[in-house]
């Protein structure tokens, strides 16, 4: 029982405990990046795959009413959003608080399994519905618990770069299962859709069962993670944390006492969770807008489009899927936009996004009927909304990052020794949630009563709304931005806001 124990937190029992096998390949950056990436890749694929097959499953194995299949696609949908909306916060509390990361991301998969073996068998509405609320549960373990362990894995400074690489598992993941699904379902069946989802969920549990995080792997290798290591043993922790500043990990930032360059008198802990904290920041506020927007404009698709495509321009579920294509591949680019995120600072790389995607959503109103030149119209309108999205998306994920920092420097110790960056990325999972509570519910309904073309240019709309929030916030308020950028570049150096938005320390 100790040794599973020991295997499943990942705590040494003793002294001569040995270490777990291939430690330095399972402890490494780039097998915990892979397996975050897989991991979000599972959980979103899950949501989107069963979009093209949601219309058809719902008229010959629930016995839906044609009349009212968008009604059920969209609400399918939507409650994936409303459980990741309600877990998330919660799940960000548990997981600060909580000895390892792997835990709660193991403990993910069981409602991930229960969820996706109950949409298998479903034959009723209300199963349906429940599958999909375990889905988003799952969801927002995985999202908050996965992204807060990379950026204990990486820091800040690259953290736009890595974020850039989740952001593809996620948009190729979320795009491209409707484009599996359909293919899938159209070619094989219903049930070798979920085939693919098993296939997934146990490569997902295997990689999770061999991932050993890099404050786990300090117990063995010390020599290897200096800025890991621990105290010798029946030492003070916080008081060697003081006497040893630079050798605290990462996720141990908020557990630092006032240095020669930081406020001679850290600000009280808050006896609340460091969750109303962050909340009080605008800046990050203005960046949870963006993403509810960036998310609500994303999964508007999943809800409309195979419909849209079936009646405009009789495909069946393989074109609904192939569709999405136009979409997935401008996301390749994340990785070189959270690059330039982390160089130049996120604010215009958001506020481009935002902005270029209105003409885009706009033109959609003229896509009306079949034709040779309306397919290429809508795949080009498609893939240059892809493009818009893809520049806002990692900017925006590597902000919430920033903030947390920016508030430590502020007032050290001001989170506690545990930190807060799971909590920072639980609101970041909820404002996701958000808009995929949204985006399905807005497209269907808006296309429903008002028409294909008022859908889109409300979206258009809707994306403006973030593009100034994003311009006067993100990265700083602009004002204080341009003051102190043109003094400091005055005297020939990098601004401070220059060297946070790379995530350099403050002066």
């Amino acid at each position: 029982m100790g040794r599973l124990r020991s295997f499943l937190s990942g705590e040494r029992i003793n002294a001569t405990t040995p270490p777990p096998y291939l430690l330095h390949v399972r402890s490494s950056r780039l097998f915990i990046l892979t397996t975050i990436c897989i991991a979000v890749a599972t959980d979103t694929f899950l949501y989107g795959m069963i979009v093209p097959v949601i219309p058809f499953a719902l008229s010959s194995r629930a016995g839906v009413a044609p009349s009212s299949v968008q009604s059920y696609t969209s609400i399918l949908l939507a409650v994936y959003g409303a459980a990741l909306l309600v877990c998330a916060p919660f799940a960000g509390f548990y997981a600060d608080r909580s000895s390892s990361r792997r835990l709660p991301l193991l403990g993910g998969l069981l409602a991930l399994a229960g969820a996706t073996l109950m949409l298998c068998l479903a034959r009723t509405v209300s199963l349906l519905v429940v599958g999909r609320l375990l889905q988003g549960a799952s969801a927002a373990v995985v999202w908050t618990v996965g992204l807060a362990l990379l950026v204990d894995t990486v820091g800040q400074a690259e953290i736009g770069t890595v974020l850039g690489w989740t952001s593809i598992s996620m948009s190729v993941s979320i795009l491209s299962a409707p484009l599996l699904g359909g293919v899938v379902y159209q070619k094989a069946g219903y049930y070798p859709v979920y085939y693919m989802a098993f296939g997934l969920i146990a490569l997902d549990i295997l990689l999770r069962l061999l991932l050993v995080e890099k404050k786990i792997a300090r117990q063995w290798l010390p020599e290897e993670f200096p800025e890991l290591s621990t105290p010798e043993p029946g030492s003070d922790p916080e008081k060697t944390a003081v006497e040893n500043p630079r050798e605290v990990a990462p996720e141990a930032l908020n557990s630092l006492a006032p240095t020669s360059e930081q406020p001679p008198l850290a600000r009280p802990l808050s006896k609340y969770p460091p969750v109303f904290t962050l909340l009080k920041s605008r800046r990050l506020l203005a960046a949870l807008w963006g993403c509810i927007v960036q998310m609500t404009c994303m999964t508007a698709f999943d809800g409309v489009i195979p419909l849209f495509v079936k009646e405009t321009f009789h495909w069946n579920s393989t074109g609904a899927g192939l569709i999405f294509l136009a979409v997935i591949i401008p996301t390749f680019a994340s990785p070189v936009v959270g690059w330039a995120s982390d160089k130049y600072g996120p604010r215009w790389l958001t506020v481009a996004g935002f902005t270029l995607a209105i003409p885009f959503w706009v033109l959609l109103r003229f896509v009306t009927h079949d034709s040779q030149g309306q397919k290429v119209l809508f795949c080009a309108l498609l893939s240059l909304i892809g493009v818009a999205l893809t520049l806002a998306m990692p900017p925006l994920m590597a902000e919430i990052t920033y903030v947390v920092e920016a508030k430590e420097r502020e007032s050290p110790g001001r989170f506690g020794k545990t930190g807060a960056y799971a909590q920072a990325y639980g609101l970041f999972v909820t404002a996701l949630a958000a808009g995929t509570l949204i985006g399905p519910v807005w497209a269907g309904y808006v296309r429903t009563d008002a028409g294909w073309g008022t859908m889109s240019w409300s979206l258009g709309l809707f994306g403006f709304s973030a593009a100034v929030p994003c311009l006067i916030w993100t990265g700083g308020l602009i004002t204080e931005f341009n003051a102190k950028t043109g003094e400091e570049r005055a005297a020939g150096r990098p601004s401070e806001w220059e060297r946070a938005g790379r995530g350099e320390k403050a002066v």
